[in-house]
C-alpha cells in the first residue's frame, strides 16, 4: 500500500446549509493544517448509499496515489455498525461499513479491510450522532500524519457489501436498471459495455433499443450533440454506462426516470 499523502476528498450526504461539513474540515486542519481538502459532494441525498456508491466509483481512481478518501452516508450513526479504514494498492478509504465501499472492494486491488476501534483516533463527545466529525475525520487526518494503518484496529473479512445488481441475461433480453440520475437529468444505466458483449455472445445479434417502462428508445447516438432535439436517445458515455439523454433537455423529467427503474435490452 502507498503511504498516505495530505489529500483527503469528501463524500457525504451533510449538505452545505449546516455545520456539518466545515466542523468536519475544522477537525482536519487541527491536527493537520498541511491537508488539502477535495470536496467531492455533499449533496449525496440523505441516507443514499447506493448513490454514493456509484459516485464514489465514478472518480476516485483520478486522485493521486496515497489520497485518503473519507465518504460519510450513514443512516445508521451511532448504533454498533462498524466504521472501516480500507487500504489498497494505491488509496485509504473511510467509511461505515453499510455497503457504501462496495465498488471499492470489487475494482481494488490488495485489499486490506480494518475496523477502526482504536479510542486514539476518536474525539470525545457529548453524543453519538456526529461520526464524521468524531471518528472519520481524526482518523483519516491521523493517517495523513503518518500513522501505521494496522494501528486502527483488526482485520476483517466480514465486512458489508450492496447486493449484486448486475445485469442479467433473461432468455435474448439484457435487464438491468437506472442506476443513477445526473445533474442534468440524463438516466444512467448499470448496462456497460462488457453486458453489451455478453447480449451479443448469448443471442449472435447486435442490440436494437432499450425498454423503459413503456418507453421504447432505439438506435445509439456517439455523443450529446447527435441526438434530436426533444426526444429521448441512447449513448454509451465516457464512463463506460449506458445512458438515457434528451439534446438540451432532461430525459428523467420527460421520461419519467427512476433510480431502481428496470431497463431491458433487446
Amino acid at each position: 500500500m502507498p503511504s498516505a499523502i495530505s489529500l483527503v476528498t469528501l463524500l457525504t450526504d451533510f449538505g452545505d446549509t449546516d455545520f456539518f461539513v466545515p466542523s468536519l474540515k475544522g477537525v482536519l486542519l487541527g491536527i493537520n493544517p498541511q491537508i488539502r481538502i477535495v470536496d467531492l459532494s455533499h449533496r449525496v441525498p440523505a441516507h443514499g448509499i447506493e448513490h454514493a456508491a456509484f459516485f464514489l466509483k465514478s472518480c476516485y481512481e483520478y486522485y493521486p496515489d496515497g489520497t485518503v478518501h473519507v465518504v460519510v452516508v450513514d443512516p445508521d450513526v451511532g448504533s454498533d455498525r462498524r466504521a472501516l479504514l480500507v487500504s489498497t494498492s494505491r488509496y485509504f478509504f473511510l467509511a461505515p461499513d453499510n455497503g457504501v465501499l462496495s465498488p471499492i472492494f470489487q475494482n481494488e486491488a490488495s485489499v486490506e479491510v480494518r475496523a477502526i476501534e482504536n479510542k486514539q483516533y476518536r474525539l470525545d463527545s457529548a453524543g453519538a450522532t456526529f461520526d464524521g466529525r468524531d471518528l472519520f475525520a481524526p482518523s483519516a487526518a491521523w493517517l495523513t500524519k503518518g500513522q501505521s494503518p494496522g494501528s486502527y484496529g483488526r482485520l476483517i473479512t466480514d465486512y458489508v457489501t450492496l447486493p449484486d445488481d448486475a445485469p442479467k441475461m433473461n432468455n435474448q433480453v439484457l435487464q438491468g436498471r437506472i442506476m443513477y440520475i445526473d445533474h442534468f437529468g440524463n438516466g444512467i444505466t448499470n448496462i456497460t459495455s462488457t453486458e453489451i458483449e455478453t447480449f451479443r455472445s448469448v443471442t449472435k445479434k447486435e442490440w436494437t433499443g432499450l425498454i423503459v417502462g413503456e418507453l421504447t428508445v432505439k438506435g445509439i447516438k456517439g455523443f450529446y450533440g447527435e441526438g434530436a432535439t426533444g426526444l429521448p436517445e441512447l449513448l454509451m458515455n465516457s464512463n463506460g454506462h449506458l445512458e438515457i439523454f434528451i439534446k438540451q433537455g432532461r430525459a428523467a423529467d420527460r421520461c419519467g426516470l427512476q433510480v431502481g427503474q428496470k431497463v431491458e435490452l433487446f
